[in-house]
């Protein structure tokens, strides 16, 4: 499995009543395989842009995005993106909506990746469960189950568990970095929650205000799991918050 990403040069607008609208103003940035970096920057500032670039489904107005030495020209199914919200298909049964997406596979190995799938986001026993007889949290590992069951070489996600409540989220956080700890898929991640940031990422870009450039990256050189109410993470948060224009308390 392999993932590494290099975007060079990366602008974009949208047409607006005022005229072109720049939202993103040269990017540059690299991901190593295997490493986990979030996206973090003020509201409408351009991540999620930036993020639907990197992975195909918006194309630049100037520069190029690579993965593996090959440019990236759209969408790939070795390339998968989690959006913010629900993208589970209601009609079809939690291990159906993982078979799914195994188009090709042999039947007998779409049931046991979906089982094992399912089981490795504790899910297990829910096979047989549709999405409204599912948790939001349970939704979101269903998500993550069939997303990682393609074994895909970069896994998006933007904002994933925006909607959760904050205890829900804080396991669902936990069951990320526990997988991607076995999985280790490179990973990118856009999140308003500079603490999720700081509990899952290698590197935190901080993104400027719009039309958005890098204004800092910063390392969380950190072990797993991570103390957040650690001295040294909450210097980290202190100076992340400053970049993105917040006061803390001395």
């Amino acid at each position: 499995m392999s993932g590494s990403i290099v975007a060079t040069g990366i602008h974009k607008s949208f047409s607006s009543r005022q005229g072109a609208l720049s939202v993103i103003e040269g990017i540059d940035l690299s991901v190593a395989d295997g490493e986990f970096v979030a996206l973090v920057g003020p509201s409408g500032c351009g991540k999620s842009t930036l993020l639907d670039i990197l992975a195909g489904f918006v194309r630049p107005d100037r520069g190029e995005v690579q993965i593996d030495g090959e440019p990236v020209g759209s969408a790939n199914p070795r390339h998968i993106l989690i959006p913010q919200q629900p993208s589970v298909f209601p009609w079809l049964t939690a291990r159906r909506n993982i078979t799914f997406v195994l188009d090709g596979v042999p039947d007998g190995e779409q049931r046991r990746l979906a089982f094992h799938y399912l089981d490795l986001v504790g899910l297990e026993g829910f096979d047989q469960s549709y999405p409204h007889q599912l948790s939001g949290g349970m939704v979101k590992r269903l998500e993550l189950a069939r997303a990682l069951a393609v074994k895909p070489d970069v896994l998006y996600m933007d904002e994933p568990f925006g909607a959760l409540d904050a205890l829900t989220r804080r396991k669902m956080r936990d069951e990320l970095r526990r997988i991607l700890l076995v999985e280790r898929h490179t990973a990118l991640l856009v999140t308003h929650d500079v603490e999720e940031a700081l509990h899952l990422a290698d590197r935190i870009v901080v993104m400027s205000p719009r039309p958005t450039k890098i204004q800092c990256i910063v390392d969380v050189p950190f072990p797993h799991p991570r103390r957040l109410v650690s001295v040294e993470m909450i210097r980290l948060a202190a100076l992340i918050l400053s970049e993105l224009g917040v006061e803390t308390e001395s």
